[in-house]
Formats: C-alpha cells, structure tokens, sequence
C-alpha cells in the first residue's frame, strides 16, 4: 500500500482545501475528525475518514494506526468557548506521530506566535494572546520532537477563491492576509520540498492590501479561531 497523508482538521477550511489539493494529484487522503463533524465535503473527495479528537490521545493513536503515512499535517483550530487543542492537542499528534514513525509534519500555527509576537497589533493580543500561547506551546513541542517539521504561519485569513500571489517567508515582522485556498497551496507545496524542513514560515498575500480586521483594530469576528 502507498503511504498516505494524514490531516487533522480537514473537514473544513484550510484543512479541507489541503485535503482538495491532495485529492486532486492521486495520494490517498486520510481525515481525522470529530464524531459531530460535518464531512460532506471530505466524503466527496474520495477521503478516508476517521472519527476521533486530537484532546483524546487513544483516538490519535488509533488514527495514525490506519495505514502507512508518509506525513501528517496539523489544521486543526478551535471555536471559542469549546477547549482548546493548540497545545495538548499538538503534544497528542507529536507523540503519536514518533511512535507510528511517521517522520514528516506540518503545523499551521498562525502569525504572532513564538518570535513573531511584534508583528501583530494590540487588538490581536487583547483578543488572541491567550490562544497564540497555547500555539506557541504547539510549535514549541514540535520543533523539540526530533520530526522534520515546518511551521506556517497565516495572518488574517478568507474564504476567497485562491489568487496564486501568496507567498511564505521568513520575515518575521512579515504581516497580512491571506486565503485558504492559497495557504493550502503553500502547506502542499511544502510538504513536496525537503529544503522546508525545521523552518518556519510566515504566509501572506502581498496583492491583498488590507489588513486583518484585528490588525486594523476591529473587534474579532464571529466564527471559529483557527
């Protein structure tokens, strides 16, 4: 059987654009996601699906016992007032990718975590900090776990159809908005390139000139904190 990919958090959003992606040039896409989630659209691809949490290490364990994968990729987010898995969540993943042996793994984090913390506004740490210190817990845990690991970092996000500027840097003061469409291009395309393992990337759409809402100083939108 030729190995897979497995993606939490794929039933929607980045994760499921990635999963498009996948999909589209044949590899055998593996989803995790919750019992209650909606999976429509990962059905329609021709995905496998699993039910689990990434909070539930045994449920990890089990997903990444399916198959053989070549990689695992993290998109996981969280809506508010639910728990949040940006950092116990990454350990369950991390852990359980060393003991299946699967060595490849993205992250998409987002920008002001770790040492991007001054490329973001006072309304985005006024509403965020909290959860961009469990993200950077995540990442922290990663880059200490001996994987081959790469870390995106998104800004402000859409729904936007996928433009082809996005780019990812290293500029760390790096700021902007990008789709998910277009973040997922870049997740792939860095999962194909071993020159991106153990470094982190800031993803943005130069064409896209407006900042983030919480970047212009906004209130944080409904819908979920990815």
């Amino acid at each position: 059987m030729q190995p897979g990919v497995l993606v939490f958090g794929g039933s929607r959003g980045t994760g499921l654009e990635v999963c498009r992606l996948l999909a589209a040039r044949g590899e055998a896409v593996t989803a995790c996601v919750r019992p209650t989630t909606d999976s429509a659209g990962l059905a329609a691809l021709g995905a496998t699906i699993l039910h689990g949490n990434v909070l539930d290490a045994a449920s990890v364990a089990a997903a990444f016992a399916a198959g053989p994968f070549r990689a695992v990729i993290d998109t996981v987010g969280g809506r508010r007032g639910e728990p949040r898995p940006d950092n116990d969540g990454t350990r369950n993943l991390v852990d359980a990718a060393r003991a299946a042996g699967v060595r490849r793994f993205l992250f998409v984090t987002a920008i002001g975590c770790g040492d991007s913390r001054g490329a973001v506004g006072p309304r985005v740490l006024e509403f965020l900090g909290p959860v961009l210190a469990e993200k950077t817990l995540g990442e922290d845990y990663l880059r200490a776990s001996g994987l081959d690991w790469t870390i995106l970092r998104p800004g402000g996000m859409t729904h936007d159809p996928a433009s082809g500027t996005a780019i990812r840097t290293e500029d760390r003061m790096a700021m902007g908005v990008i789709s998910r469409a277009d973040l997922a291009r870049l997740v792939v395309d860095c999962l194909d390139d071993p020159a991106t393992i153990g470094r982190i990337y800031h993803t943005i759409d130069p064409a896209i000139r407006e900042p983030a809402p919480l970047q212009r100083g906004e209130a944080l939108p409904g819908g979920p904190v990815r």
